[in-house]
């Protein structure tokens, strides 16, 4: 799902988004990933996955990695 989202929000191919593992850097790291981006990410996380984002709870370590970005709309779909 995350990976979904990641690609059709940031207009990246399919192989592209193939390729992302959990160490795979993201906000900072790829070019397409800005802070515009971000807004676009979390809004179509909570659109997909039925889950609300609290702005308290963004921050570099949530958007450093796939792998964390993952972990954190998994354990928000869990709650």
């Amino acid at each position: 799902m995350v990976r979904g989202v990641l690609r059709d929000v940031l207009g990246i191919s399919a192989e592209r988004a193939a390729a992302l593992d959990a160490d795979s850097g993201l906000f900072g790291t790829l070019l397409e990933f800005d802070s515009i981006a971000v807004a676009g990410v979390l809004t179509e996380l909570e659109d997909r996955l039925g889950i609300l984002i609290e702005d308290d709870e963004v921050d570099a370590d949530m958007m450093g990695s796939f792998g964390a970005l993952v972990r954190y709309a998994a354990a928000k779909v869990a709650t």
